[in-house]
């Protein structure tokens, strides 16, 4: 069987391969999908996907597969690890930060101002895929960005190095990296002037890096083997369907639960109330991974956010669960663990990722702020990765979301919101997909939702 489209999604635990046919068409399809675990850490991920390949082909009763196309998402073997370096932590650093993370980054050290042998220690320590330069307006402090690019550069770490920050010291970083083993992209600067957020060419300078580099990956180097197009860091490919959808239909927010990590992204205009409160400037799109909350890999860290006694007085067996989990639930006892591991994991991302409204004193008496991310004005919530889209209570947990209590701070969606859900769960497929065939990709979308955009 010749399937028009294969996309590929290298998990931390499994690996997916979801089919398409009819992309040119009017009323394109989704025929189905294989699954395998995932062999990055074997150090052939062709292992992994040719097993995804050959469940899909039982799963579809074909003789065997061959594909025109294949794309990939990707965040194995620890996903796309970054740390980010910038003058000031409330302004360019952060912006920074933002768009590592929008663009699929797992940011794993943050520094502000100049560098210090410690922190090189800890960047090597670190073991990262990419290093994100930044600091300084533009036209203004320009030392502390040249005086890191010198350190790192005399690192000799042999991977990308992106430089986002004063544009007065672009010449400058040419000359640090010329001789060095880094692979040096320059962009425009994340923070260009005072409260104004420049992140989109960071983030797709850091996603072009991304897919020129992963090759270098452990276990990735045989990637381009079987997958001849793109291949994009997976929680990018997430952002980037969800920055459709808020083109498409509005306000957004999405959470993708994984075996690993909790993802948010949320797309979303301040809303004109908030907007008067804000002290500190806050990205359209906007995503926050959390590296503790996942449903097998960390499993153990979502139990200690809610405690071991509150689930043992709950009625789970903790001991037996740790001795016969698996990634996929087996027995109605864990799928009923695993749920109640899902609703930890939601509700503890978002209210990571949420603003708030708090309330400051001063010599004029009691000033009301808003930090953070204003999701007052998400119309949609929509569910994603495997926990969501296959456990019972995807919709329950997602619609405890929506704020109901006014004396709640937390600058939840609220109103009249509408929950979703990723039913055959190819969101991150769909959104790699989008690259190429944006429009097949948003009614392959709507069909997997139950909506009509």
């Amino acid at each position: 069987m010749e399937i028009d489209i294969l996309v590929a999604e290298i998990g931390s635990t499994t690996t997916l391969v979801n089919a398409f046919s009819d992309v040119h068409s009017a009323d394109p399809k989704y025929l189905g999908q294989g699954q395998a675990p995932t062999s990055v850490l074997e150090g052939d991920v062709r292992i992994g996907l040719e097993g995804a390949i050959e469940n899909l082909r039982a799963n579809l009763n074909v003789a065997n597969i061959s594909y025109k196309e294949m794309f990939a998402t990707s965040s194995a073997a620890g996903g796309l690890k970054m740390t980010v370096h910038g003058l000031v932590f409330d302004m360019t650093v952060r912006a920074a930060k933002e768009a590592a993370l929008g663009a699929g980054g797992i940011v794993r050290f943050v520094t502000a101002g100049k560098l210090r042998r410690t922190d090189l220690k800890k960047i090597t320590d670190q073991n990262p895929n990419m290093i994100l330069i930044a600091g300084g307006v533009d036209y203004g402090e320009r030392e502390t960005a040249i005086e890191n690019a010198e350190k790192i550069a005399g690192m000799n770490l042999d991977i990308p190095v992106i430089y986002a920050g004063n544009i007065e010291n672009q010449e400058e970083m040419k000359l640090i990296f010329e001789d060095s083993n880094e692979d040096l992209y320059i962009v425009e600067n994340v923070f260009p002037k005072i409260d104004e957020l420049n992140i989109e060419p960071t983030r797709k300078a850091i996603q072009a890096a991304f897919e020129k580099h992963i090759i270098h990956a452990p276990g990735m180097e045989h990637v381009f083997d079987l997958v001849n197009e793109t291949i994009t860091p997976t929680p990018a490919a997430v952002m980037k369907l969800a920055q459709l959808i808020y083109d498409k239909i509005g306000d957004v927010m999405v959470i993708d639960v994984g075996g690993a990590t909790t993802d948010v992204h949320s797309v979303t205009e301040v809303s004109a109330a908030i907007a008067k409160l804000q002290i500190a400037p806050e990205p359209l799109a906007k995503r926050t991974v959390e590296g503790d909350l996942g449903m097998y890999v960390n499993m153990e860290h979502v139990i200690e956010v809610v405690g071991e006694e509150k689930l043992l007085n709950e009625g789970f067996n903790l001991e037996k669960m740790r001795e016969e989990y698996h990634h996929v639930p087996k027995t109605q006892e864990e799928r009923e663990f695993v749920e109640r591991l899902n609703e930890i994991a939601v509700k503890t991302a978002v209210n990571r990722h949420v603003g708030r409204i708090r309330y400051i004193y001063g010599p004029a008496g009691r000033e009301t702020i808003a930090e953070g991310k204003d999701l007052t004005n998400v119309r949609y919530i929509i569910g994603t990765g495997g926990a969501l889209t296959r456990l019972s209570n995807g919709v329950e947990v997602m619609n405890s979301l929506i704020k109901k209590d006014e004396k709640n701070t937390a600058l939840l969606p609220k109103g009249n919101v509408q929950v979703l859900i990723d039913h055959d769960y190819i969101m991150a497929s769909l959104g790699v997909l989008s690259y190429k065939y944006e429009e097949a990709a948003l009614k392959l979308l709507e069909k997997s939702l139950n909506t009509t955009f």
